[in-house]
């Protein structure tokens, strides 16, 4: 899949693409695109595109995933809309809000013109008719799924819009976006969907991914006999635990292993293609000391002198949330490295008090990382299934699940634990798991802790979304269509 993806930035309602065939791709609004459809590769090279518009928002999506949580923080004075975001600041002209927005519905338009197509043709002509289909519901699904659990209610366009019906769509409720669109497109994937791929098609959508997300949807909607139905289903399809937790971000190794469920796929090689991730989360010479840069450089292979963020600071919080002997600790949140002569090197102090390795990798050129971003891999799954047979009363089974994470990181497992016990600790499993993989804000707004982990930093009731882009009020320039989230206003 890192093979062929390609680069897409779209508006609203054009389609766009690198591959030949979609170069020339004008406003659907104004050119027939039946031409276009007619073979297998079409749509598989159509659907390649839905694929590649994930790239541009998934590089900002840390910042509403794990920035805007208290396990992670932004040191630095400049990044204004980083700062705004881990303070609760944020302006409705803040340029993350739009891109996000502007990337998915260009993903969701995208997949609605190759659904509108691909319903008529010939299966005997268009072989993997059933796997183009479950593909684009499956991105269309979490294209939706992120909208509403960043913006809330939004616009629910499920077939090909007209500009001039566009400025007319309002917005809908949350929950008929979940019944109407993303449950029933995860539905319809998993059963469309492969279990594997083999050779250029590996890192495509699966059924366990689509069975993995929709667990997630369940556990999100707090639907947990239907989040374990599906969560379980997953465990049945081969996956396993790395044996090494540091092995989950090794770059030099393929990211398609045993744990890999469903990633953002991104390919270094100086095309364009790499991601940001490693610029985002290095330290700059003033922050890390050049002693910590240098070595940071040696070990993971990254340009001399790269551009760096120095983003994603773990809090203090987070640090003691580690037990010692947690072996994901070391790579998850540090204040140095040990350096080739066995001694620490430690942040200087320049304002720069943390960070994290997860995305240290081998760097030839700025924003040209080889690592992918990680939506779903196994030990999530364990982890949500753990939940959801808890919240059903399966508190014996639920420990089984947690501690097989738990254990990975070479701690001693649960026992005798009671259903609120175990809830509990579910929930620090995860922080500890999954820091900095798109996880902690999303956890704490679904499980209604969000007010109360995060008013000390300045979080107010409404804020469990974010504002909508002003662009996007200001095109349709009509409240009683299209308004404001209450709060920001």
């Amino acid at each position: 899949m890192k093979s062929i993806s390609c680069a897409l930035g779209l508006a609203l309602v054009l389609m766009t693409s690198c591959n030949k065939n979609f170069i020339e791709l004008t406003p659907v609004s104004t050119v027939s695109v039946d031409v276009l459809y007619k073979t297998d590769k079409d749509f598989q090279d159509a659907v390649v595109g839905v694929y590649s518009g994930f790239r541009v928002p998934y590089q900002n999506f840390w910042q509403f995933s794990d920035l805007r949580g208290d396990d992670a923080k932004h040191d630095l004075a400049n990044g204004l809309e980083s700062i705004r975001t881990d303070t609760f600041l944020n302006d409705y002209s803040d340029n993350i809000l739009l891109t996000s927005w502007r990337g998915y519905y260009s993903i969701i338009t995208n997949a609605n013109s190759i659904l509108a197509k691909i319903d008529g043709v010939n299966s005997a002509v268009v072989i993997n008719k059933d796997r183009h289909i479950g593909e684009t519901k499956f991105l269309r699904a979490l294209a939706y799924f992120n909208l509403v659990r960043i913006f809330g209610d939004v616009p629910l366009v499920t077939t090909p819009i007209s500009p001039e019906d566009a400025y007319k769509t309002g917005r809908e409720k949350v929950d008929k976006i979940y019944d109407e669109v993303i449950i029933k497109d995860l539905l319809d994937a998993e059963t469309k969907l492969p279990v594997k791929y083999t050779g250029a098609d590996v890192g495509r959508a699966t059924r366990g991914a689509a069975k993995a997300l929709l667990g997630k949807v369940y556990l999100t909607r707090k639907d947990f006999v239907k989040a374990e139905e599906k969560l379980k289903d997953v465990t049945t399809l081969g996956y396993t635990l790395l044996k090494n937790y540091n092995d989950l971000f090794d770059y030099t190794k393929d990211e398609h292993h045993s744990e890999y469920i469903f990633d953002i796929e991104y390919l270094a090689g100086g095309i364009g293609l790499g991601s940001t991730f490693t610029n985002t989360f290095t330290l700059e010479f003033q922050s890390g000391g050049k002693a910590l840069v240098d070595e940071l450089s040696r070990v993971y292979g990254i340009l001399a002198g790269a551009t760096a963020a120095s983003g994603g600071n773990p809090t203090a919080g987070m640090f003691a949330a580690f037990d010692p002997k947690d072996l994901r600790k070391d790579i998850s949140v540090a204040t140095g490295v040990i350096g080739a002569d066995g001694k620490f090197i430690a942040l200087s102090t320049t304002g720069v008090t943390s960070f994290s390795k997860k995305y240290m990798a081998p760097l030839k050129a700025n924003n040209d990382s080889p690592a992918n971003w990680k939506v779903i891999r196994y030990a999530d799954v364990l982890l949500m299934l753990a939940e959801a047979m808890n919240e059903n009363g399966k508190t014996t089974e639920a420990l089984t699940y947690l501690n097989q994470v738990r254990q990975r990181a070479g701690l001693a497992g649960y026992t005798g634990l009671t259903k609120d016990d175990i809830r509990e600790k579910v929930y620090l499993e995860r922080r500890l798991e999954l820091y900095l993989e798109g996880h902690r804000w999303f956890d704490l707004v679904r499980t209604g802790r969000a007010l109360t982990t995060m008013a000390p930093f300045g979080m107010k009731p409404y804020m469990t979304v974010f504002p909508i882009p002003l662009t996007e009020l200001e095109i349709i320039h009509n409240p009683a269509v299209f308004a404001q989230n209450p709060g920001y206003e």
